[in-house]
């Protein structure tokens, strides 16, 4: 069941998205305008005139329709003035019942008008009618016109505030994700440095290892070679020692031999 402030707040959406529909329009609008004007060389001063001339003109045929309006109805209701007090310049038509002023005199004759003099006031009050409602009527449309043209200033500023708003929003956001993607690319060469270091760090000690084990087998071919060495040299020098063959025959010296008697035996007969 929807809420009331979910209620308010799709309104409130609601009337946002209008107000951005209706300053577009107005902005096409405008743009429409401002093309026409630069096509046929045109000026705000030259509309300003336009429009007042034909204000002026819908003024005075309104103000002719009113007149005739107002002669028909004084024709057919208000009756002409016939009497009229000369102390406060009331009128009487000498129909109805009677003001006071003239109420309990018998002789009426001296109040009474003729029809020339009761036709001016007559007219200079309709003129005079007729002016106040159009200084009336100017007067509205003036405010009329005042109003309209704040209401469609201040959309237009909502508006621009909030495109505005949008803009720089979308911007933030456009460089909140560049600055990830620099923090995800700078992250990636760091992992990728901090990898080929290694590798490379692996593969000094990889060389340094082989390089020790040639180094051994080098010092352990040099020890076997020096003790090699002195045992070649003693022999050479055994070799070089031993005394020559001599072609004289040596003397043949001859030893005694003697000869041992049997032991004479005792058990036997």
């Amino acid at each position: 069941m929807a809420t009331l402030e979910n209620i308010q707040a799709r309104i409130k959406k609601l009337q946002t998205q209008a107000e951005a529909l209706i300053a577009k329009r107005a902005q096409g609008a405008l743009d429409q305008i401002r093309e026409l004007m630069i096509k046929h060389g045109l000026t705000t001063e030259d509309i300003e005139r336009r429009a007042k001339a034909r204000r002026e003109r819908e003024r005075v045929e309104r103000l002719g329709q009113n007149g005739k309006a107002g002669k028909a109805t004084a024709a057919k209701g208000k009756l002409p003035p016939k009497y009229r007090d000369p102390a406060t310049g009331a009128t009487w038509s000498g129909h109805a019942r009677p003001p006071a002023w003239i109420k309990n005199v018998k002789d009426r004759s001296k109040f009474l008008i003729d029809a020339a003099a009761a036709a001016e006031p007559v007219v200079s009050a309709k003129a005079a009618t007729k002016k106040t409602a159009a200084k009336k009527a100017a007067a509205k449309k003036a405010v009329t016109a005042k109003t309209a043209g704040r209401k469609v200033a201040k959309k237009a500023s909502a508006v621009g505030v909030k495109a505005a708003a949008k803009k720089s929003a979308a911007k933030s956001a456009g460089k909140k994700t560049a600055a990830k993607k620099t923090a995800a690319k700078k992250t990636a060469a760091k992992s990728a440095a901090s990898a080929a270091t290694a590798t490379a760090g692996k593969r000094a000690v990889g060389r340094k290892a082989a390089a020790k084990k040639v180094v051994g087998t080098k010092v352990a071919a040099k020890s076997a070679a020096a003790t090699r060495a002195p045992a070649k040299k003693a022999a050479a020098k055994k070799a070089s020692a031993k005394p020559a063959p001599a072609n004289s025959v040596a003397p043949v010296v001859e030893t005694p031999v003697t000869v041992q008697a049997p032991a004479a035996s005792t058990g036997e007969a």
